[in-house]
């Protein structure tokens, strides 16, 4: 298998979703775009969203959903080619929850806060087969403090969510399992990846106490390496695949987390992957730190397809 460079000059580039004709929507955390890159790699910035756009899915009726975390700070590594994010910055906007009408480039915000409680920073978003969406709240750091986020369930309509789990520690990467019974989240601060047993749509069937917050615990920050879990996809045998920063590439789970291996990428911040092309056998992966989109084909395995896309 051999690493393609689809397109560079993105600015922390993250959500990718593989479209049937070759084109690849992304998010443009930094700059706050939603962007179309062609198959030839050409960058189409679509529309302007602002805040911090961080993850994104196709959703029943052919528009576009995205975790807006409401942005953050960005800084350059001592070599001027690398782009880290940061804390909470001063033009923050809120957390919310978006609907973009590709037809006609419009964004609409859906949620904003859960009962009384305002989102802080939603990341991550996948749908299930009834068109609900479970995303997750990573929350935002400020020099002397952290949020506690949570995952959450919108069914559809979405007018309103409900959590699932509330309070966990920097939750990332959502993931349903093939038959949908499975809900998966990356934990970045620890790099761990957890596993709830659904129930029903948004409600889940919670581990006993030791559990934090009623998850499996998978694995946890493997190959004694220090690392900090993303975004994650799933391939169509159930297995997961976390992006992994700073041990730059993508760690793939077994369904029981009893077997893992590291694909390792060119550069720290590896942020989210998804598959697509022929046969679902092109990886396609957001290299956010250096701003590109890189495409891996002739996966061995063929990717997971998504719900709606």
């Amino acid at each position: 298998m051999k690493i393609r460079e689809v397109t560079s000059g993105l600015s922390f580039p993250e959500g990718p979703i593989a479209l049937d004709d070759g084109s690849v929507l992304l998010v443009e955390i930094a700059s706050g775009f939603l962007t179309r890159i062609t198959r030839s790699g050409r960058i189409q910035r679509l529309l302007h969203l602002g805040g911090g756009p961080n993850g994104a899915a196709l959703g029943p009726d052919g528009a576009v959903y995205v975790c807006n975390n409401g942005g953050m700070d960005f800084s350059f590594s001592p070599d001027g080619v690398t782009r880290r994010p940061g804390g909470q910055p001063r033009s923050y906007s809120g957390g919310r929850l978006e609907r973009v009408d590709l037809a006609r480039l419009r964004v609409e915000p859906l949620i904003e806060k859960i009962g009384d409680r305002k989102l802080r920073g939603p990341n991550d978003l996948v749908f299930d087969a009834k068109g609900g969406i479970y995303f997750s709240d990573l929350g935002k750091v400020r020099p002397n403090e952290i949020d506690r986020g949570g995952l959450y369930y919108a069914p559809p309509g979405y007018s309103s969510a409900s959590p699932v789990a509330y309070p966990i520690v920097t939750p990332n990467g959502v993931g349903l399992s093939p038959d949908g019974s499975t809900l998966y989240y990356a934990e970045t601060e620890g790099a761990r990846l957890w596993a709830f047993d659904i129930k029903s749509a948004g409600r889940i069937k919670p581990e006993p106490w030791p559990s934090p917050q009623g998850a499996r615990l998978l694995i946890a920050a493997p190959a004694n390496k220090y690392q900090r879990f993303d975004s994650l996809t799933l391939d169509s045998a159930g297995n997961i695949y976390v992006a992994t920063l700073f041990h730059g590439g993508i760690t793939i789970v077994s369904p029981d987390g009893a077997h893992w291996h590291h694909f390792p990428l060119p550069d720290v911040y590896p942020t989210n992957a998804c598959f697509g092309g022929k046969g679902m056998r092109t990886l396609y992966v957001t290299l956010s730190g250096i701003g590109k989109l890189i495409a891996i084909d002739g996966w061995p395995i063929p990717g997971l397809k998504l719900h709606f896309t």
